[in-house]
């Protein structure tokens, strides 16, 4: 099967979208992300995908932290920011919880130490173990088919 076969179907899964962030040696790193998932509760488990390609991979490796922000609607730009969407450099001002770099206004800020690490294809899983959340009420920013989305309000659906 043809790679773009292959992309066009996973982006017909509807996710979040997501700021990984990390700091090393005083300097704030991070990049945008869609592939996260919660892996357990018992102990409380994230993942993380980092491609074998990006410049984040080296730094989680060295820092063995990161932090998951999970980004509001209205976040757009920063995820295009992190994404290396946008060329002008611009400055994001980042919040702090359990001494780790977090985006301010995030749906929810998730701060991990690294557990584990996976080579699978090419990227690699970090899985996270979480030491503190913050959350606040905003709808999320989504990304489908290629494009962000944003959360309408609609009926709920009925319950079997």
């Amino acid at each position: 099967m043809d790679d773009r076969k292959f992309r066009n179907a996973m982006g017909k899964f509807a996710t979040g979208v997501t700021v990984i962030t990390t700091e090393l040696e005083g300097e704030v790193h991070g990049m945008t992300a869609n592939a996260f998932m919660s892996v357990s509760l018992d102990p409380k488990l994230v993942v993380v995908s980092i491609g074998q390609k990006a410049q984040m991979l080296e730094k989680i490796k060295a820092s063995r932290i990161f932090a998951v922000n999970i980004l509001a609607a209205n976040q757009q730009e920063l995820s295009q920011i992190f994404a290396g969407q946008v060329k002008e450099k611009k400055e994001v001002d980042f919040d702090r919880l359990e001494g780790q770099p977090v985006i301010k206004g995030a749906v929810a800020q998730i701060t991990c130490e690294v557990v584990n690490e996976h080579v699978e294809g090419d990227h690699t899983l970090f899985i996270g173990k979480v030491t503190n959340i913050y959350l606040e009420d905003h709808d999320p920013l989504l990304f489908f088919n290629g494009q962000y989305r944003s959360l309408l309000q609609q009926e709920k659906l009925v319950q079997p």
